[in-house]
């Protein structure tokens, strides 16, 4: 049996503390290393011990989480995850945090709502295990697990593709899905496109209200215009749309117009957004029309849906295992024949203006 993932946990709150010990516990593949109530119990606690994962607090005493994770990154490199409360000043931190250097963001779990927790702890423990795998500088990277869980598909929310492709019109849609390490990657390749790049939507794994930080952020450094999605906005060239957290997004067509929907619904491939949702709907709508990217990610949310783009005569690709910080959903859509190239980071922008020059 492989060994399983420590975590330490950094919270000022007894009780956040408490529940993250006790969802983090309950995974067999995890377990709790030890919690410290700031960053100057948790570096102590870390001369003794090297925990694989840190699930870390921002608003603490005597020193914030984001001054902890710089010094952590300078010092000796540990893959972190940001804990923050889903408040517009939380979301804010967001930016600070990616950019020292945190490999994912998660909410902190709240124990009024039942399904809100269940929820919860199914995004931290694969947050947790995601983040182990993540190249952090060195590369380095614990075994690979796979989730265990029954996960629904999505045809929860839409059903199967039909067997004929859209006709092709002269608008071109480009769909990305991403999940741990995808918020860097993908500042990346926006920054690189074209103002002039076809209409993209993007499913980023990412809680609610976190999406609109990260969107804003994005618009901030990129050529394009990029915001988080709303219900029936319009899919054109020079912009990206964010799926927002918390909810899933589909591409839909008028004539020859795009636009998409965000509806409500459970957890597809372990995921609300989910890229499968994202990907069935751009073969039913888009067909030979879109271009489907999968990129750095935990578990295999969106490599089913890649596949049925492909049938549909979309053109589809894959980051490859050298430039993601997690190999998980691009190998799983390779295993299933799903990409039809599997490219660098590097060069997805590149396929992304070859698709405009093609249209």
């Amino acid at each position: 049996m492989s060994r399983k993932i420590r975590v330490l946990i950094v919270d000022d709150s007894a009780s956040v503390r408490q529940a993250l010990a006790d969802i983090v516990g309950q995974d067999p593949q995890l377990e709790v290393m030890a919690t410290a109530a700031d960053p100057f119990v948790a570096a102590s606690r870390i001369q003794k011990e090297v925990p694989d994962v840190i699930i870390l607090d921002v608003e603490m005493p005597r020193m914030d989480g984001i001054t902890f994770l710089r010094r952590i990154m300078a010092q000796r490199p540990i893959p972190v995850i940001i804990c923050s409360s889903l408040t517009e000043e939380g979301s804010a931190t967001l930016v600070q945090a990616m950019e020292a250097g945190a490999v994912d963001v998660i909410a902190k779990p709240r124990m009024d709502q039942r399904q809100f927790l269940i929820e919860s702890a199914v995004r931290i423990c694969d947050a947790v295990k995601g983040a182990a795998q993540a190249r952090i500088r060195s590369g380095a990277s614990a075994a690979r697990h796979r989730p265990v869980e029954k996960k629904m598909s999505a045809d929860v929310i839409l059903p199967p593709p039909g067997s004929r492709a859209m006709t092709r019109t002269t608008e071109r849609v480009v769909c990305i899905g991403a999940s741990t390490g995808g918020t860097e990657s993908l500042r990346e390749v926006l920054e690189a496109l074209p103002v002039d790049c076809p209409g993209i939507v993007i499913v980023q794994h990412m809680p609610e209200k976190f999406t609109a930080a990260f969107a804003r952020r994005l618009d901030s450094l990129c050529g394009i215009d990029v915001k988080e999605a709303e219900d029936g906005d319009a899919v054109l060239p020079g912009r990206a749309l964010i799926a927002p957290g918390n909810h899933h997004m589909l591409l839909n067509r008028s004539g020859a117009r795009y636009h998409v929907s965000i509806k409500d619904g459970p957890l597809v491939s372990r995921h609300r957004p989910s890229v499968d949702v994202l990907f069935r709907s751009a073969a039913q709508y888009a067909g030979s029309n879109a271009l489907g990217v999968i990129m750095t990610g935990m578990g295999d949310d969106g490599a089913r849906g890649l596949l049925e783009m492909q049938k549909a005569g979309a053109m589809t690709i894959a980051q490859n295992e050298e430039t993601c910080v997690v190999f998980g959903m691009p190998k799983e859509a390779i295993a299933l024949g799903g990409a039809q190239k599997i490219v660098p980071l590097g060069r997805i922008a590149i396929e992304i203006a070859n698709v405009r020059q093609a249209a």
